[in-house]
């Protein structure tokens, strides 16, 4: 196995043995402290143009699930059609694999995308320098080649751009009870499929397409990569969707909680290290209602900018956070964790019953 390093921009070296595709990349290093779920995390959109290590140190030891779409293109078993990451960092990453629905290994997936990973990392070391610093750009240098891969800053590029799909897509359900516009940020694929089982159909659009022009009973904004402000156009389009009358329900995750925020008047920021896991606690505000969500995000929303006719839904346990908005008087709310939680708990899938509620209400 080759060697290569991993170089943070502070100057900090971390030294491993290749099991991916072997090529020079740069990206934002990141950490996730899930247990689980590694082919659900490298599918997701959201983390485009990251380097992402995990902390559990074993790695690769359920292989890989098959890349297999059903009948209405969704992925059956992964959040999008090709792996995100920029490269993967691990402690151990174990050669054999067992699992009833393996079809191949980590390695052999890695490398068919061309996707770089290292093990023999010191995770634990590593992710105490990102907790310390916050996350750092970082470029991933294989022995024996020159270091000239470009770092450009994380904030320049709209990943969102990268990652949208480029035209607009209808789902179907089998049984249909009402018609949501789905604003592509870079949506996981369990977005929609908990959307179809509701009985809405789906229309799938890019982040700067002006949806408002569609006819739909609601509107669904998805998560995604990178800073909100790269999405000037999206919140556009949102905002004259917030001033429309009647008002009609609105549903965001993740960056969607963002978005809408931004459309309501209120302002985000760059949390130091983010949140990227499937055990981070959340309260409901104004009750004693605790939750464990699955969350990968690096921005929030300010609760101090929201205005008068908003309020925090939810917050985060462990550092005070804000964890979701909603409208005081109209059916508009957003969270910033993963209900649909494709890996990751399932405590919070009622939430979209709650976006169907409001749908039903309508006139």
């Amino acid at each position: 196995m080759r060697q290569a390093k991993l170089i943070l921009e502070d100057g900090s070296q971390f030294v491993g043995e290749s099991f991916g595709y072997e090529k020079n990349v740069s990206g934002e290093v990141v950490f996730n402290t899930a247990m689980t779920g590694y082919p659900e995390s490298l599918t997701d959109p959201s983390y485009a143009g990251q380097m992402l290590v995990m902390t559990y140190p074993l790695v690769g030891n359920y292989g890989v699930p098959s890349m297999k779409t059903g009948k209405d293109g969704i992925p059956v078993f992964m959040e999008s059609n090709s792996i995100h990451v920029s490269a993967l960092i691990v402690g151990d990453y174990s050669q054999q694999y067992s699992h009833w629905n393996a079809q191949e290994s980590l390695a052999s997936w890695l490398k068919r995308e061309q996707i770089p990973a290292l093990t023999g990392i010191d995770t634990r070391r590593l992710t105490l320098r990102l907790r310390e610093h916050g996350v750092m750009m970082g470029r991933l240098i294989f022995e024996g080649s020159r270091e000239n891969v470009m770092t450009k800053t994380y904030a320049s590029v709209n990943w969102v751009e990268e990652v949208s799909c480029k035209e607009a897509t209808v789902y179907r359900p089998t049984e249909k009870r009402h018609r949501a516009v789905l604003v592509d940020c870079g949506v996981k694929s369990n977005i929609i499929r908990c959307l179809l089982r509701r009985g809405i159909e789906v229309v799938r659009v890019p982040w700067n397409y002006d949806f408002n022009t569609l006819d739909f009973d609601g509107l669904f904004l998805a998560n995604g990569p990178g800073d909100p402000n790269q999405c000037g156009e999206t919140v556009g389009h949102i905002r004259k969707f917030l001033e429309s009358e009647p008002a009609r329900p609105c549903m965001g995750i993740c960056l969607g909680n963002q978005l809408l925020a931004k459309a309501a008047g209120a302002s985000t920021y760059k949390l130091k290290y983010g949140h990227r896991s499937h055990n981070q606690p959340v309260r409901q505000v104004g009750t004693n209602r605790c939750f464990i969500t699955s969350q990968n995000h690096g921005y929030a929303v300010d609760d101090k900018t929201l205005p008068a006719d908003w309020e925090p839904f939810f917050i985060n346990m462990n550092d005070g956070s804000n964890e979701g908005i909603r409208h005081k008087t109209r059916p508009w709310m957003s969270v910033q964790f993963h209900p649909e939680a494709c890996s990751g708990p399932t405590d919070t899938e009622f939430l979209f019953d709650e976006f169907v509620k409001c749908l039903d209400m309508q006139p």
